[in-house]
C-alpha cells in the first residue's frame, strides 16, 4: 500500500468512525482523488467530495459537515485541510510526503503500479480479431486488435492469466464459397471463360494465389476438388493473416479451429443439453433456440431444415469449451455490426447455465475510415477495393499503427490520418511520446558523464522540492490509471495519459533546470525524478507494444 492509499484507508476509517457509515456505503464517500491537473495546482494535492455526498444521508448542511472533516480529520503526511465552495475539501500534503512517494517509485520501479494483494486473480480468455480466413485482414480489423492485444497486456502486468485466442472459421458457407472462387480464378488463370458468382470474393488476392497455385500445380490443378481448392485457399490466406499479425506486433496463444467443434462432436452435445433443459424447439423443420427469453430480439436457429448448423450451434459449443479450458472471464472484441451477436452470446451463456461460472463481456468498436491528402479513401469489399492491415502497417509502420488505432474510444468512429502518421512532428503523437522518452535518456546520459551526478541513492529524495510535485503525482496516477482500464477495459486511455505524461514532463523540463554544477544536491534529486520518469516511459510503452528508440 503505497502511501496515498495509506492516507485513503485513514480517511475512510475515520469517516466510518466519525460518521458511523456503514461498509457498504464507505467507498462513494471517502474517495481521494489526486490533484494532476497543472491548472488547479492551488486546489491541493488531493481533493475528496465526501461532505457532498454525505449531507443527504446525514441530514446536514455540506459545509458543515466539511467543517467537523477539516477540524477532526489528521494525518502525519496531511499538511492542511482547506474547504473550497459549498464543501468540497482539498487536501495539501507535506514536502516530506513528496518525498516519501519519491521513494517509493524509485525503489519499487513498476512493482509501484502493481497490486499488493488481490481480492482475486481472474483466468481471461480474450478473443479478439478472429476474421475468417478467406481475405487479407483489412483496415477495421487493426482497430480490435490493438484494443485487445493492450488489454490483455495490462491484465497480465496487473497479475492475471490472459490468454490471447484467435477463433478461426473455418467450417461452414464461407469456406465453401473460397474454393469455389479460388476454383474460377485457376480456371481463369489457365485460359478458361469461367465467371465469378456475384456474391464471390473479388479481390486482386484470389488472382494472385490462383498464379501461385498453378505455377504450382500446373494447369491439371483445375481438375481438383472443390475440397482442394477450399484447403488451398485457406491454408495459403491465414498464413497471410499470421504474417500480418506478426508484423502488428501481436502474439497469440491460441488458434482455435472451429471446425474442431464439428468433428469432436462438442456441437451435438451442446444442442442436447439445450434440448434436454427446454431451450430450443422444432419450427417448420427446423431446430430453434429460445433467445427471446433472454432479452434477444428474435429466436435463432440452430439447425437448418436440411440439417445444416448454423454459426449459433457452434458459438453455444464455443462458449462451453472456453469455460470448460477454465476460464472465469471471456472477454470478445467484435465490430459494432456484431450487436445482436453479442445479445446472442448472453443469452447462450445463461441457456447453458454457464453465468455463475463466468462473466462474459463482449466490447463492440466502431469503423474505422481512412484519410489520405485530406480525402476519405472509399472502399468496396464486393468490388476487391480494400485497404488491408499490411497495407497501413507498412506505410506508417507499426508503433504508428498501433499507437493511432488505439487512440480513440472503441465506440466512436476512428479516421485514421495517413497524412498525419507520416509526420516527424510534435503533432504526431507518436513521435510527441516517444521524444518526451528520449529526452529522459538523452538527460540522464548527460548526468552520468558527471562524476557529481554518479551512484544515486534514496539520500537524494530529500532534495524533492515541490517543482517536481506535479510530475511525481502525475506518474503516481498511472497505477490508477491501469485499475480503471482492468475494470472498464478502456484501453485508450492508456494513450492519453501517456501523451499527458510527456506534455508534463515537457512542460516541467522547460521551467526546471536538471543539471546544474551550481546545485548539485537539487540536481541529484531531479535525476532521481527524470530515472522514476523514464522507467514509467518505458513501463508504459511496453504494455502498448510499442519501441523504446534510443535516438530521435
Amino acid at each position: 500500500m503505497n502511501l496515498i492509499e495509506q492516507i485513503q484507508s485513514a480517511f475512510a476509517s475515520f469517516l466510518q468512525k466519525k460518521f458511523m457509515i456503514n461498509d457498504s456505503e464507505l467507498a462513494q464517500h471517502a474517495s481521494l482523488t489526486l490533484n494532476i491537473d497543472e491548472n488547479k495546482q492551488q486546489f491541493g494535492d488531493l481533493n475528496a467530495n465526501a461532505a457532498m455526498t454525505l449531507a443527504k444521508t446525514l441530514k446536514q448542511n455540506p459545509r458543515a459537515i466539511a467543517i467537523q472533516i477539516t477540524e477532526s480529520f489528521t494525518h502525519p503526511y496531511i499538511n492542511r485541510i482547506e474547504i473550497a465552495g459549498p464543501g468540497f475539501l482539498n487536501f495539501f500534503l507535506t514536502p516530506s510526503a513528496l518525498q516519501e512517494l519519491t521513494q517509493e517509485l524509485f525503489t519499487k520501479k513498476e512493482l509501484f503500479f502493481m497490486p499488493d494483494t488481490f481480492e482475486q486473480k481472474y483466468n481471461f480468455n480474450i478473443e479478439f480479431i478472429s476474421a475468417n480466413p478467406t481475405g487479407p485482414l483489412h483496415l477495421g480489423h487493426g482497430r480490435g486488435g490493438i484494443i485487445g492485444d493492450v488489454l490483455a497486456n495490462i491484465l497480465q502486468f496487473l497479475g492475471h492469466q490472459v490468454t490471447r485466442e484467435y477463433y478461426i472459421n473455418d467450417a461452414g458457407i464461407q469456406i465453401q464459397k473460397l474454393g469455389a472462387c479460388l476454383k474460377i480464378r485457376c480456371e481463369q488463370e489457365v485460359g478458361l471463360a469461367s465467371v465469378l458468382p456475384e456474391d464471390g470474393y473479388a479481390g486482386t488476392y484470389l488472382i494472385d494465389l490462383a498464379k501461385t497455385c498453378v505455377a504450382e500445380y500446373g494447369t491439371v490443378v483445375i481438375k481438383e476438388s472443390e475440397l482442394f481448392f477450399q484447403a488451398y485457399a485457406q491454408e495459403h490466406l491465414l498464413a497471410e493473416i499470421k504474417k500480418t499479425i506478426a508484423n502488428y506486433n501481436i502474439d497469440f496463444d491460441t488458434w482455435f479451429s472451429e471446425k474442431s467443434l464439428h468433428n469432436n462432436g462438442s456441437i451435438e452435445k451442446t444442442i442436447n443439453y439445450l434440448q434436454t433443459h427446454n431451450q430450443l424447439y422444432e419450427k417448420e423443420g427446423a431446430l430453434w433456440f429460445k433467445s427471446t427469453a433472454y432479452g434477444d430480439d428474435k429466436d435463432r436457429v440452430l439447425k437448418k431444415n436440411s440439417g445444416e448448423l448454423t454459426y449459433v450451434a457452434a458459438d453455444a459449443a464455443y462458449l462451453n469449451n472456453k469455460i470448460d479450458r477454465g476460464f472465469n472471464r471471456i472477454i470478445m472484441i467484435l465490430g459494432q455490426d456484431h450487436h445482436s451477436y453479442a445479445v446472442r452470446l448472453q443469452a447462450l451463456l445463461q441457456a447453458l447455465n454457464l453465468s455463475d461460472q463466468a462473466k462474459l463481456e463482449i466490447i463492440l468498436y466502431q469503423l474505422v475510415s481512412i484519410k489520405e491528402g485530406g480525402q476519405q479513401l472509399r472502399m468496396s469489399k464486393r468490388a476487391g477495393r480494400i485497404v488491408t492491415l499490411s497495407d497501413v502497417i507498412e506505410t506508417v509502420g507499426t508503433d504508428i499503427a498501433r499507437f493511432f488505432y488505439l487512440h480513440r474510444k472503441a465506440d466512436a468512429q476512428l479516421e485514421f490520418d495517413i497524412d498525419l502518421a507520416l509526420k516527424k512532428t510534435d503533432e504526431n503523437p507518436v513521435y510527441y511520446a516517444q521524444y518526451a522518452y528520449v529526452r529522459t535518456k538523452s538527460i540522464l546520459e548527460k548526468a552520468a558523464q558527471e562524476a557529481a551526478f554518479a551512484n544515486l541513492t534514496i539520500h537524494d529524495i530529500k532534495h524533492v522540492t515541490t517543482h517536481e510535485a506535479l510530475l511525481i503525482k502525475k506518474i503516481i496516477s498511472l497505477k490508477t490509471v491501469l485499475e480503471s482500464i482492468s475494470s472498464n477495459h478502456q484501453t485508450h486511455v492508456l494513450t492519453y495519459y501517456l501523451l499527458e505524461l510527456a506534455q508534463t514532463f515537457h512542460s516541467y523540463y522547460s521551467k526546471n533546470r536538471v543539471i546544474n554544477q551550481d546545485d548539485i544536491e537539487t540536481s541529484r534529486a531531479r535525476i532521481v525524478v527524470i530515472t522514476i520518469l523514464r522507467d514509467t516511459f518505458e513501463t508504459i510503452l511496453k504494455l502498448l507494444k510499442i519501441s523504446l528508440p534510443e535516438k530521435m
